[in-house]
């Protein structure tokens, strides 16, 4: 595909955002601390990209989905988790208010967000609903004019800097599987509240996250986002959008896989050779190429899709999904064989890529998720 004058010009810029801020002593302090970067996001909301995909009424720059398919390539090319600050409020975070807020939700709570000023995240895994989601077990019961709020979610990416977070919770008990959710907005210092630990987690660790415990908690029936036991469908539309970032972070990953992969091949030197001149080292470099290319072009299809409103977008947008993380995770692989002893080690880029590139696979529904929502459409 390719580009017009204006995403070519917005790639240029995240790219060399991307390369300039994203230094390698933060990268490095990421890693030892799994500590949130505050000057690092609010040099990416100066920059406007908490609100790429944020309509400019509500204070964002109001780009269209390939505009933020191609910020989170070129920042995932660059840190997947730095990919993630800026991904979360114009995908997940912000998502279910652009699809189904209010006007008076969009105005109180999407500018502060677009500006960075608040975080929002999204709640929807809990511990027995994972891939299923329609087995939430968090309850939102009405009391006058408020809902009270009990359940935990787990693995809550953000949740621990979060001023917001946007839950899925059971309003209707009679009903079984996904009917009956609904989706509320919930600020995180309300009493009853609660926050596990931190985990510890494989990759991605300067974006923390942990559960969030709700105990009676009490939300004015204003914060239900959306009609009410219609919950459900609306986490399925978001996550299609969600699928697009990763999908284009997968990318992005697979191409920095690429990247150091052909600079070490061209300066490791074997037999008094470099290895770039052994076959066995060259056609996994092809193999490579090959697969992020495609992906490429499944992600940039997709978003195109979406910006038209195309009914086969959310299929799309699964297809991009499962093909990227998959190529990226491959992509990774290769790059560490590459590599060799030193691709073990954590001095070298490609051990970060390669523990980075597994979440690919996992989050905003699992690969094998992908595939029966891909089967699903043929087979219908």
């Amino acid at each position: 595909m390719i580009l017009d004058k204006k995403h070519a010009l917005q790639r240029k810029l995240f790219r060399e955002f991307a390369e300039n801020e994203f230094t390698k002593e933060l990268q490095d302090e990421l890693e030892a601390t799994g500590e949130f970067n505050w000057d690092i996001h609010n040099k990416m909301a100066k920059y406007g990209f908490m609100g790429t995909k944020i309509p400019e009424v509500y204070g964002g720059q109001g780009g269209d989905y390939l505009s933020y398919a191609i910020m989170d390539e070129e920042l995932a090319r660059q840190n997947l988790c730095l990919s993630i600050y800026a991904n979360t409020s114009n995908s997940l975070g912000g998502g279910p208010l652009m699809i189904a807020g209010s006007e008076e939700q969009k105005q109180k709570y999407l500018p502060p967000v677009a500006s960075g000023e608040k975080i929002l995240v999204f709640g929807l895994t809990e511990p027995g609903a994972g891939s299923d989601a329609g087995g939430t077990t968090t309850t939102a019961i009405p009391d006058g004019d408020d809902f009270i709020i009990n359940g935990r979610k787990c693995f809550i990416s953000g949740a621990p800097v979060a001023d917001w977070i946007i839950i899925f919770a059971k309003t209707d008990l009679t009903k079984k599987g996904s009917r009956g959710i609904s989706m509320f907005i919930v600020d995180m210092n309300l009493p009853g509240v609660s926050l596990g630990a931190h985990e510890k987690k494989m990759g991605i660790k300067g974006y923390p996250t942990c559960d969030v415990v709700f105990e009676d908690v009490r939300i004015p029936k204003e914060n239900l986002i959306g009609p009410l036991h219609k919950g459900f469908q609306y986490a399925m539309k978001t996550l299609d959008g969600g699928r697009l970032g990763v999908a284009a972070m997968s990318v992005g990953l697979g191409q920095a896989c690429i990247d150091e992969a052909v600079k070490y091949a061209k300066e490791r030197k074997q037999f008094g050779r470099p290895i770039a001149d052994f076959q066995g080292v060259s056609f996994m470099i092809a193999d490579m190429e090959a697969e992020i290319e495609a992906a490429r072009q499944l992600v940039y299809h997709a978003a195109v899709l979406k910006d038209a409103g195309d009914p086969e977008a959310g299929l799309a947008c699964s297809k991009a999904k499962y093909f990227a993380a998959e190529a990226a995770n491959r992509a990774a692989y290769k790059a560490v064989q590459i590599h060799g002893g030193y691709g073990y080690i954590a001095e070298y880029r490609v051990e970060r890529l390669y523990r980075d590139a597994r979440i690919l696979s996992i989050f905003e529904g699992t690969s094998q998720i992908q595939q029966v929502v891909i089967a699903n459409g043929l087979l219908k």
